[in-house]
């Protein structure tokens, strides 16, 4: 299959080329993204709950000091007999089947978050919504560069993609209010789904295609 071709804009929002991108990734057919939808959903649904603390707990009646005396008699006062006033009727007493510590975690297939990934790429990539920028950042973090080389995006929410080597980019559009920012080996299924574009920085889209490929020749 022939590749898909994306354009390099520069610093300045002007073209600069293009590059050759997997079809495979970036160029499956819209008709077969939507079949997959269901696909793409669940893995969203597991990485949101992965990131669950499941931290949350409250008190049963074994926690809560006190109540160790019978309130009152058991017969005799014309009130309904109690055995300790930590029961859950009672005001402080214990909580009935509340939230207690667990593991939210999924199990997802590593081949069905690869699939997933390549699905919502190429939904962007589709619409138009994919971008592979040189920012002109050199030695200088400079977020004023930043911003105009991203001009393209027009202030959307944006995951902008760096290679671990573009540290200076990194520096340059973390204040941006409408810029998420991450390393190539950490894009994600999510992180795409919730952004309206997805701009990769020319080292950053190497990065990820060269994973990307190598992980399929192995």
């Amino acid at each position: 299959m022939t590749n898909v071709t994306l354009n390099i804009t520069d610093a300045n929002g002007k073209a600069a080329g293009s590059v050759e991108a997997p079809v495979e990734i970036f160029g499956i057919e819209q008709d077969v993204v939507r079949a997959h939808v269901p696909l793409v959903h669940q893995v969203v649904v597991a990485q949101l709950a992965a990131a669950r603390q499941g931290t949350h707990a409250v008190k049963n009646r074994a926690r809560i000091s006190g109540g160790g005396k019978k309130p009152w008699k058991q017969k005799g006062t014309g009130r309904a007999r109690q055995g300790s006033i930590r029961a859950p009727q009672f005001a402080g007493g214990a909580v009935v089947h509340g939230p207690v510590p667990r593991d939210y975690s999924q199990r997802t297939p590593k081949k069905m978050k690869a699939a997933a990934l390549r699905y919502v790429l190429s939904d962007r990539f589709n619409a138009g919504r994919v971008h592979v920028v040189d920012f002109g950042v050199n030695e200088t973090p400079s977020t004023k560069t930043a911003k105009a080389a991203l001009s393209v995006v027009d202030n959307r929410f944006t995951t902008v993609v760096v290679s671990r080597e573009n540290i200076n980019e990194w520096l340059s559009v973390r204040n941006l209010t409408y810029v998420h920012v991450l390393f190539a080996d950490q894009l994600n299924t999510y992180d795409v789904v919730t952004a309206e574009d997805v701009v990769f920085t020319k080292e950053g889209f190497e990065a990820f295609v060269a994973a990307k490929t190598a992980v399929k020749e192995a």
